[in-house]
């Protein structure tokens, strides 16, 4: 799994705010979308609420260092708290414990697995973040049990599937253009480590 250093350079951390910069810009567009999904019921919207955890999927599995999952989506939630989030301040606050959270898992794997298993468990990782901070601002913890287990099925469903698969599914694809060969030169061990 090719990780030249260590340490972030300066290359890694400007890439990373690239990614974050141009995920804060869907962030904010994806305000919208969750609110218009909202108005279905059953909890439709958690199962597009994991698009707000994706900064830090691929931005761990392009740069493949410490530290760029969290400073991905701090980065990526200031983007979006700047283009005027109506959520205001605490999307930061969501992004750097959502961020955070997804960072622990991969440390957990010691920085060394980049497949779908792991970027889905740091997806877990920063649902279960969010949902701290839902229960901190007292929202859902009034739902019936039936309605919270719906709830948090949803939530975890919906980040599985856009922060786990669907980022590996991007990252395979900007890998197929080239486009990541300024970041690290993407052997057939990389490809694989996406297959796992």
């Amino acid at each position: 799994m090719s990780t030249t250093t260590k340490g972030l350079k300066l290359a890694d951390i400007l890439t990373t705010i690239v990614i974050a910069v141009i995920f804060g810009i869907i962030y904010k567009i994806w305000g919208p979308v969750y609110d218009f999904v909202k108005v279905f019921g059953f909890h439709l919207d958690q199962l597009i609420y994991g698009m707000w955890f994706i900064a830090a999927s691929v931005a761990y599995l392009l740069i493949r260092k410490p530290g760029v999952a969290l400073l991905a989506e701090i980065a990526a939630s200031s983007g979006e708290l700047i283009m005027g989030s109506e959520w205001g301040l605490e999307v930061l606050i969501y992004g750097v414990i959502q961020g955070l959270l997804a960072e622990v898992v991969f440390a957990a794997f010691r920085y060394k697995r980049f497949d779908v298993l792991v970027v889905s468990l740091g997806a877990i990782g920063a649902t279960i973040g969010s949902l701290v901070m839902d229960f901190y601002k007292g929202y859902i913890e009034a739902l019936a049990p039936w309605n919270l287990a719906l709830f948090l099925i949803a939530r975890f469903v919906g980040a599985v599937v856009i922060s786990g698969f669907f980022a590996v599914s991007l990252v395979k694809a900007l890998e197929k253009t080239g486009v990541t060969q300024m970041l690290r030169p993407a052997s057939k061990e990389d490809y694989d480590a996406l297959d796992r």
